[in-house]
């Protein structure tokens, strides 16, 4: 296993510490900084060859101190003439569990602990700040569109500087379809996501999301002073970050409105949609809080929550990474997620869904072909039929009957030519039953959840477009196939500019200019036009646009049909 281990690690960590460098600052002729005039200052960016860039701009006041664990508070004070061309702080991470003695936690601590990673990463508590991207020459009234972006990274890792969204506006530039891009940075792992009853009391929950509704209405704010247009933004989203977008949408009941406008008007979603959840104070939810509060040292105390607050950085930090990480046994059991709270997340997912109780815009859905290899590296032991069982039993869903357990598990075939990667034969079975567990984690948690939200989403709102995919462009990597997160490669950094990445980011550049990807008007030129039209999702017309490295094709989305209808009958017992 250390050779997967080696491939993981340098997967995970090159997603997140190695993406292509900055494109230069250096330009044919000299310039002026570019700055701009916000309420709260002036805001100098650096021009690079196609776009300006500004770095790390604050929104909320520094949620340290009495602040750590609350809610955002909105930025009050001058922020002068603010230098915008560095790198964004990140906020503390949680890469693996610092209490495991497992070889790859052991590996991604070591490595996340040298010096010079926490460095290059200028980690720090201090940390919500939006990056904002423009064509240069974009000026005050420009009213371009807004793409705002949420990394993923399971609710535990990720930061905004990783994601350089210059190349995507250079050639959105060169499509005809220029736009303004934003990234954000939100406070994850036991920052942002903590459980525990006395959260729920204290009115602490979700405070991730909190700092990306905030972090819109910044753009709201002031997003029109870049030359943006706070009247077209559309949120995007990978993996957790995909899974916000749809909270966003669902957040308060899907009031997204901010001053009487709506702070978005379309939605991508790559590789995540509902999450069905237990509450805030549920019994998971709670074992967590109290392993941190013991680690933390503060077990015993009058008020466990104020002593969090209180603890010094490094052992708040340390306590809040003890527990299980998402490359981990524990794998997308996630210690730290969004939970309903009563308030923002008023009820679980699916049934806001249900409910209607979301904010309908258009929107693009969809995942990669293998989403569940990256989670089921590390459970080797799981061997048998009643083993998987047992084990969704005591790390996922405590409120499933054995006997619903294992009328999912009896949906996916123990023959490995059935499982994950899908269409690879005999091959990449690593483990006894890993291509059965990876084809069950990545339908439960994203391809065939998709599906059942799309279904809800079309029965309750069947006048509001939705387009849907599958992404089969890295078939054939041994073990993993189409992984979970090789979009970032293939579509956010376009590392391999083939057919898949040109045509995603055209039809996305489509999508935020007319909230239609087949529709090229707009802009200054219909560059953006592709070959193949890209069908609408609907209740009757279930049909995918499945991206390959050299064309697009066309895919039923009536695939695994039985797990999709056990799935969507069970979400009531298949709660996180």
């Amino acid at each position: 296993m250390k050779g997967i281990a080696a491939f993981v690690t340098a997967a995970l960590l090159g997603q997140a510490a190695a993406a292509p460098p900055e494109p230069p600052t250096n330009v044919i002729e000299k310039r002026a900084a570019p700055t701009v005039s916000i309420s709260a200052g002036s805001i100098v960016g650096v021009t690079r060859l196609a776009t300006d860039a500004f770095n790390g701009i604050p929104f909320a006041k520094p949620p340290v101190g009495p602040l750590r664990l609350k809610p955002p508070v909105r930025l009050d004070s001058s922020l002068g003439v603010f230098d915008a061309t560095g790198i964004a702080p990140a906020c503390p991470q949680f890469l693996a569990d610092s209490d495991s003695n497992d070889f790859l936690a052991k590996v991604i601590g070591t490595v996340t602990n040298l010096p010079f990673f926490q460095k290059a990463l200028k980690i720090s508590e201090d940390c919500l700040t939006v990056n904002v991207i423009r064509p240069t020459g974009t000026k005050a009234g420009d009213k371009l569109p807004v793409l705002f972006w949420i990394f993923g990274g399971g609710f535990e890792l990720g930061w905004s500087s990783m994601y350089d969204g210059g190349p995507l506006v250079s050639n959105a530039i060169n499509m005809g379809k220029p736009y303004v891009f934003v990234a954000i940075n939100y406070r994850v792992g036991g920052f942002g996501f903590m459980p525990g009853k006395e959260i729920l009391a204290d009115g602490a929950a979700n405070l991730g999301h909190l700092d990306q509704r905030m972090a819109l209405e910044w753009v709201a704010d002031n997003i029109a002073a870049f030359g943006g247009d706070p009247d077209k933004v559309t949120i995007w989203g990978e993996s957790a970050g995909a899974i916000s977008v749809f909270n966003q949408m669902s957040l308060y009941e899907g009031d997204n409105t901010y001053k009487g406008k709506p702070l978005f008007h379309g939605a991508i979603m790559n590789s995540g949609s509902i999450v069905p959840a237990d509450p805030v104070d549920c019994p998971k939810g709670q074992v967590i809080y109290d392993q941190v509060v013991a680690k933390a040292g503060c077990a015993g105390t009058n008020d466990t929550l104020a002593c969090l607050r209180a603890a010094p950085y490094d052992k708040f930090l340390a306590a809040a990474n003890s527990v299980p990480a998402i490359l981990s046994y524990n794998s997308v059991a996630l210690s730290y997620l969004p939970r309903p709270d009563g308030k923002a997340l008023s009820k679980s997912a699916e049934v806001l869904v249900l409910e209607k109780k979301y904010a309908a815009v258009p929107m693009i859905i969809g995942d990669q072909e293998d989403e569940g290899t990256l989670f089921a590296l590390f459970q080797s032991n799981i061997t048998s039929s009643s083993k998987l069982v047992r084990y969704l039993s005591d790390l996922y869903f405590h409120g499933a009957t054995t006997q619903q357990l294992e009328t999912l598990v009896g949906h996916y075939s123990p023959w490995v030519w059935d499982g994950s990667p899908f269409r690879s034969g005999l091959l990449n079975e690593i483990y006894p039953g890993f291509k059965r567990l990876a084809a069950l984690l990545g339908d439960l948690v994203f391809t065939l959840t998709r599906r059942v939200f799309l279904e809800a989403a079309t029965a309750v709102n069947p006048d509001v477009p939705a387009w849907s995919y599958l992404a089969s462009y890295d078939q054939g990597t041994p073990i993993m196939g189409t992984f979970h997160g090789s979009d970032i490669l293939q579509v956010f950094y376009g590392i391999l500019p083939n057919y898949a990445s040109k045509s995603i980011q055209s039809y996305y550049a489509n999508f935020v200019y007319n909230q239609d990807p087949n529709n090229a008007g707009g802009g200054t030129s219909a560059k953006s036009k592709i070959a193949e039209d890209w069908p609408r999702w609907t209740g009757k017309e279930r049909k995918l646009i499945n991206f390959f490295a050299d064309r697009n094709g066309y895919l039923n989305d009536d695939f695994r049909s039985d797990a999709a209808g056990f799935i969507a009958a069970n979400a009531g017992a298949l709660h996180i």
